[in-house]
């Protein structure tokens, strides 16, 4: 994800206009907005629409030798994806909920599940710009806002940051489906369990020697862990 946008409050963009230079210490994925919707014409196919956001701590110098000054910022990417995910039309209905309320479950949609580890940011650019008024509120919900704090409405911007990041995610659809599993009766234990009274260092001369603990692996095996893991 190259040169996405981070947006400052009304409180952090005057730190950042006055700064000499920016480093981004850190990006922690605050929220993941999905919403799935089936592709037309392909059966089974659905569209995976995700919008990633992400809040962005940086270091802020305002001249050189001087202590860095903290500052968090919000950025946004979004992201589609289109995956299988089978069909099905039962209608279900659960005593959960009971009878009088909407207790109908359906299953014509499969569920959209995002795993994510925190990006790692790869570059970070600092460049300036005319003075405008910016005005993120349209593309970053408040409950994203509240979580940095100050007011993201008409901001008024003369430097920007961007950010180039990279991520891993797992995306997934899920179904319910009807799985037949054996089913076992409980095992109860017909005997003691049976324990050694014998010489204890006669014991410790049956272990092995750990080797691999003195000695670190070379550069060849880590070049052939990772081959095996790829391949």
């Amino acid at each position: 994800m190259e040169d996405l946008q981070v947006f400052f409050s009304d409180k952090t963009q005057p730190i950042i206009d006055k700064a000499a230079s920016i480093k981004c210490k850190k990006v922690k994925v605050i929220n993941v907005c999905v919403d799935v919707e089936s592709v037309p014409f392909n059966k089974g196919f659905y569209s995976v629409d995700m919008t990633f956001y992400f809040l962005v701590e940086l270091s802020a110098y305002l001249s050189p030798g001087t202590p860095a000054v903290n500052c968090c910022g919000i950025s946004y990417f979004s992201k589609k994806v289109i995956l299988y995910g089978s069909e099905a039309n039962a209608r279900v209905f659960s005593s959960h909920s009971g009878c009088c309320s909407n207790n109908e479950q359906m299953t014509a949609m499969p569920n959209a599940v995002v795993q994510i580890v925190d990006p790692i940011c790869l570059a970070c650019r600092y460049v300036e710009c005319p003075a405008k008024t910016c005005c993120p509120g349209s593309v970053i919900p408040c409950q994203i806002c509240t979580q940095v704090g100050g007011n993201f409405q008409d901001v008024q911007v003369s430097k920007e940051v961007y950010i180039t990041l990279g991520l891993f995610t797992i995306v997934q659809l899920q179904r319910k489906v009807q799985m037949m599993i054996p089913a076992y009766d409980f095992c109860i234990p017909d005997k003691e369990s049976e324990y050694s009274t014998g010489d204890p260092c006669e014991m410790f001369k049956k272990i092995q020697f750990p080797m691999e603990d003195f000695f670190p692996p070379r550069l060849s095996e880590f070049r052939d862990d990772c081959g095996s893991q790829n391949g």
